[in-house]
């Protein structure tokens, strides 16, 4: 299925700044996110288009390949070096110069609406032309030859993140074919991790070692909860009562909800830790890194604007001794 345009996907011009994409992306995230929408399939479908829209307009260098080149530039294997050249050998033809001793470029066509290539043609292109300089040299050739590598991008939730998971992927390997795996995602991965899953990219010739292929890594951001290392803070709401007297109340984490001591007098913006309820190292205690942890940010919630609530609230406002702002300097 062709790559929608990101910039449509997430609804922004292409002359949206970085803070601008982000914001937008921030907020079809957090309204489409599966957490707020369980059993949405439309609503899931959205939020992993956003997803896929804002990795490649969210990272300044893709976001620029694809500028360029257009939706090409997001298949595995892109070479924009090679890329760039094709476009120079077009415009050395168009000026009537030829292609500089390749042959074969006829019937191609590099137009596109967003001013780089046909995404079909330049794959076409880069399939024949650059195999076909090597061609005779592997025909030649007795020895084995190994595979290539592949490399195939995979979207997590954060709670997949800190548990692991299985999924189910499709790719395309470079000579065309298209392979179905159910691979494990390990705990603690991050977006950029890459996990590798040797024998799985392309076949070998003549006997040689099949490639090995790289999961890439990215990690949806969560709606309410976010990531310092390997730490995570999520907000938690709690009445004035219970900030002021203390409390016992429930919190969840990705392993489940726990009972969190609140201490009396506690102010909005405490941070309180759950031990070791983060995001683990990647490859679990072999690296001797520690789990990370999770920080509850106490957040107080007023009740809702009533005669009694402002009557209680100015029963409080008696009780403050002096300016509660007094230590704000700048």
């Amino acid at each position: 299925m062709p790559l929608k345009d990101p910039y449509s996907v997430l609804g922004v011009p292409k002359t949206a700044t970085a803070e601008e994409i982000k914001k937008t992306y921030r907020k079809l995230a957090k309204k489409l996110h599966p957490d707020m929408n369980p059993g949405d399939k439309k609503a899931e479908e959205r939020f992993k288009e956003v997803s896929g829209a804002f990795e490649i307009l969210g990272d300044p260098k893709k976001r620029a390949l694809y500028d360029e080149f257009g939706e090409i530039s997001t298949r595995s294997g892109f070479d924009e070096t090679k890329a760039r050249q094709a476009r120079a050998w077009q415009e050395q033809a168009a000026a009537g110069g030829g292609f500089g001793g390749f042959e074969g470029f006829e019937g191609f066509n590099f137009r596109s609406q967003t001013g780089g290539f046909d995404a079909g043609d330049l794959s076409s292109m880069f399939g024949d032309i650059f195999a076909r300089r090597q061609g005779s040299a592997r025909r030649s050739a007795v020895e084995p030859i190994d595979g290539d590598d592949v490399e195939a991008g995979v979207e997590v939730d954060l709670g997949d993140a800190v548990l692991g998971t299985e999924r189910e992927i499709s790719f395309t390997r470079p000579d065309g074919t298209t392979a179905r795996l159910k691979v494990k995602i390990p705990p603690g991965v991050e977006t950029g991790s890459r996990v590798r899953l040797p024998g799985q990219g392309s076949p070998g010739e003549r006997g040689g070692q099949p490639g090995d292929l790289y999961l890439r890594i990215i990690v949806r951001e969560h709606p309410m909860v976010r990531v310092q290392g390997r730490d995570l803070l999520l907000d938690l709401p709690v009445t004035v009562l219970e900030a002021l007297a203390g409390a016992e109340v429930s919190a969840p984490t990705f392993e489940g909800p726990v009972r969190l001591k609140i201490p009396p007098r506690s102010q909005s913006g405490r941070k309180l830790r759950l031990r070791g309820r983060g995001l683990p190292a990647l490859k679990g205690g072999a690296t001797g890194a520690p789990r990370g942890d999770l920080y509850v940010v106490l957040q107080i919630v007023l009740p809702e604007d009533s005669p009694e609530a402002r009557q209680a609230a100015a029963a409080l406002e008696k009780l403050y001794k002096g300016d509660v702002r007094k230590d704000v300097v700048l």
